[in-house]
């Protein structure tokens, strides 16, 4: 089985747990990409969905999906999303699209978080292949990269890229072997950091993840 038709079998899985005349939280990748394809054959289920990114935003526009800001929102019974590494205690580690600022905000408004993945993103350790991408305000990114450098760490400016916030990235290289919870509180601490893809703290509540024999769960 090909890593797209994984893809598109965990996002068929994980229609059976949206919420009924709810409001849907979605993230933003190619594996949320198959989510809202598949989502635009049960619209009707849904009162809205709110949106990680500008261009899962176009997708569902495209589809006929009602796009709602999150403020428009009491409450958010599930968001569900993709991750770039996830290990068994569900910790995750995103930021490759660079929309882990928003997916983050959604993770925490919402009841329950679903990460949806294929089996080759299922780690034991979290940053051992993939650098940990820090999202920053542009006044502090000599500054972030100094202090990251100080830590040991080898951050690469992510050139000729924005954030949807409109901001520069600096992807993060050697974190692994690392106190990853540590490495965020610190990261969170430090001025001028606006978010990290570091989802230690704020795990998913469950992971669905499509290998060669179906969909599991991890939870």
């Amino acid at each position: 089985m090909t890593q797209e038709e994984k893809k598109q079998r965990v996002a068929e899985a994980a229609l059976s747990h949206l919420p009924f005349d709810g409001v849907l939280g979605v993230g933003s990748g190619s594996t949320v990409d198959c989510l809202i394809q598949a989502l635009g054959s049960v619209r009707g289920r849904l009162r809205g969905v709110v949106a990680a990114s500008l261009n899962s935003e176009r997708r569902l526009c495209a589809l006929g999906i009602e796009v709602l800001e999150l403020n428009q929102v009491d409450r958010l019974p599930l968001y569900i999303d993709g991750a770039d590494e996830a290990n068994p205690h569900k910790h995750l580690l995103k930021g490759g699209g660079g929309a882990m600022v928003r997916e983050k905000i959604l993770a925490e408004a919402a009841d329950r978080f679903l990460c949806i993945l294929d089996d080759g993103k299922l780690v034991e350790a979290l940053a051992l292949r993939r650098p940990l991408p820090v999202e920053v305000l542009p006044l502090a990114r000599g500054l972030a990269a100094r202090r990251f450098t100080g830590w040991g760490l080898r951050p690469e400016w992510r050139r000729d890229f924005l954030s949807d916030n409109g901001h520069p990235i600096l992807d993060l290289h050697g974190c692994a072997g690392r106190s990853l919870l540590e490495l965020e509180e610190r990261l969170n601490r430090l001025p001028g950091v606006v978010g990290h893809g570091l989802f230690v703290s704020c795990p998913a509540d469950l992971l669905l993840v499509a290998g060669s024999r179906g969909v599991r769960e991890v939870a």
